[in-house]
C-alpha cells in the first residue's frame, strides 16, 4: 500500500535518534566512572544493543504488544514477527507507515531501559551475571509494563497514560537500580573517584538530549501539533532543570558545577518523559523545576544514607519518572489532549491512579529485582571478588582498559 512519506521518514529518524541515545548513556556513564572501570559500564550499555535486539525479536515484541486487552503480559503469536508482512501498515498511526517502524522504534526503548540500570553498580557485577540480568529482568518487568501501559493491557485499560516512559522506563529502572544497590552493598574502591572525563559525559549528555527529541516527540507515532509540543516540552523541561541544578547546588557546596550542571538536564529530560505530549508548555517549566529539586534531594539524601547508587540512577531516573508520573497526574490538560485531564482540572481518579501506578510498579521492580539478583547468584556469583573490584573490571573482566597511560 501506499505510506506516507513524511511520517514514515519522521519515525525511521525518531528511531535512529532513540538508538544514538544507548551510545549517549554509555558515553554518560564512561566518564563519570573510574578509568579502570570505562570499558566495563560502556560495554554493559552497548552489550543491550545486541542482547536485547535478539530478545526483541525472537518474542520481545509479541510479549508486549500482541494478546488481549486489560492483560499483564501478551502472548507468543508474533514471535520471530511471524504474520508480520513487511508491508503491513501499522493501525495505530492510521496506516501513514510499516508496522516494522513501530517494532523496531519500541525495540530501541527496550534496549535504553535496563542499561540505565548499570550506573548504579559500577565496578560490583560480574558480566555473566549482568547479561543473565539483561535478559530476565525484560521479561519480567520491562515487557509487562509495556503490554499493560502502552500494549491494551491491565494499566491502560484502567486509564494509566504514559506518553514516552516515566512508568515503563525511568521509574521502574531507578528502583531497580535501588534494589541492585542494595543487594550489591557498596564499592571498597573507588568510592571517591572523580569522573574520569567531564568532557566524555557531556558528550554523552548531548547525544542523550538529543536522542530525546525522538524518545518524546517520536511517541505521538505520527506528526501533529502534539508531536511538536512534545519536542518543545522536553527542551524546555530539560533546560530550566539543567538551571535549577546549578543554581541549587552554587548555593549548596559555593560553586558552579557543569558535571551538575549536565545531571540537571537529564532530570529534567527523565521527569518530562511521560507528561510531554500531555500537559501544555507552563507546566513543561514547572516540571522542569521539580525534576532537578527532587533529584538533588534524592542524591543528597543517598549520600546521607550510604546508598552507594554510584551515577545516580535511582535519584536522577527513578525519581523522574515517579515525579514525572505524579505531575502529569496534576497538570494533564484536556485542552492538550480531550482524553485526559489532570488535578488542575478537577480529575482526581486520574491523579489517583497515576499516582497508584507509578508507585505500584516502582515497588515491583524494587523486589523483583532484588529476588532477582539473589536467585541469580545462586546459578553464578553477581558480585565480583574484592580482588576484581580493586584491580578494575577492564583489566579483570575483559583485559582491555580504556587508555594506556596509567590507572586510577
Amino acid at each position: 500500500m501506499g505510506f506516507d512519506t513524511g511520517t514514515t521518514t519522521f519515525m525511521i529518524l525518531s528511531t535512529s535518534l532513540v538508538m544514538l541515545m544507548t551510545p549517549g548513556l554509555a558515553f554518560f556513564y564512561g566518564g563519570l566512572a573510574s578509568k579502570r572501570n570505562i570499558l566495563g559500564i560502556m560495554m554493559q550499555t552497548f552489550a543491550s544493543l545486541g542482547i536485547t535486539t535478539m530478545l526483541w525479536i525472537s518474542f520481545g515484541y509479541s510479549l508486549c504488544f500482541s494478546g488481549g486487552e486489560g492483560s499483564i503480559i501478551g502472548n507468543f503469536d508474533w514471535a520471530f514477527l511471524n504474520g508480520i508482512p513487511f508491508s503491513q501498515a501499522y493501525s495505530g498511526a492510521g496506516g501513514q507507515y510499516p508496522t516494522y517502524i513501530f517494532i523496531a522504534y519500541q525495540m530501541m526503548f527496550a534496549i535504553i531501559t535496563p542499561a540505565l540500570i548499570t550506573g548504579a553498580f559500577v565496578n560490583r557485577v560480574t558480566f555473566k551475571s549482568y547479561l543473565i540480568f539483561l535478559v530476565v529482568w525484560q521479561i519480567f518487568v520491562y515487557y509487562p509494563f509495556v503490554h499493560m501501559v502502552w500494549g491494551g493491557g491491565l494499566l491502560a485499560k484502567w486509564g494509566v497514560v504514559d506518553f514516552a516512559g516515566g512508568l515503563v522506563v525511568h521509574a521502574t529502572a531507578g528502583l531497580a537500580a535501588l534494589a541492585s544497590v542494595f543487594y550489591v552493598g557498596k564499592r571498597k574502591t573507588d568510592v571517591e573517584a572523580p569522573p574520569n572525563s567531564i568532557p566524555l559525559v557531556a558528550i554523552g549528555t548531548g547525544l542523550l538530549w538529543f536522542g530525546w527529541y525522538g524518545f518524546n516527540a517520536g511517541s505521538e507515532l505520527k506528526v501533529d501539533d502534539i508531536t511538536t509540543l512534545a519536542f518543545l516540552n522536553t527542551d524546555t523541561a530539560a533546560s530550566f532543570a539543567a538551571v535549577t541544578w546549578l543554581f541549587i547546588e552554587w548555593v549548596h557546596v559555593g560553586k558552579p558545577k557543569f558535571v551538575g550542571l549536565l545531571t540537571g538536564s537529564v532530570a529534567g529530560l527523565a521527569t518530562i518523559t511521560p507528561a510531554a505530549g500531555f500537559v501544555p508548555l507552563w507546566a513543561a517549566i514547572i516540571i522542569g523545576i521539580a525534576a532537578s529539586t527532587v533529584a538533588y534531594i534524592a542524591v543528597n539524601m543517598k549520600n546521607k544514607l550510604g546508598w552507594d547508587d554510584a551515577l545516580d540512577v535511582w535519584g536522577v531516573h527513578g525519581m523522574g519518572g515517579i515525579t514525572g508520573m505524579i505531575l502529569l497526574g496534576v497538570f494533564a490538560s484536556s485542552k492538550i489532549n480531550p482524553d485526559v485531564s489532570g488535578l488542575l482540572e478537577g480529575n482526581v481518579s486520574f491523579f489517583f491512579k497515576e499516582t497508584v501506578s507509578v508507585l505500584g510498579g516502582a515497588l515491583y521492580a524494587f523486589i523483583f529485582t532484588y529476588l532477582m539478583l539473589a536467585i541469580i547468584n545462586k546459578i553464578t556469583p553477581v558480585k565480583v571478588s574484592e580482588e576484581v573490584e580493586s584491580a578494575g573490571i577492564d583489566i579483570a573482566l575483559h583485559g582491555e582498559k580504556a587508555y594506556d597511560e596509567g590507572s586510577l
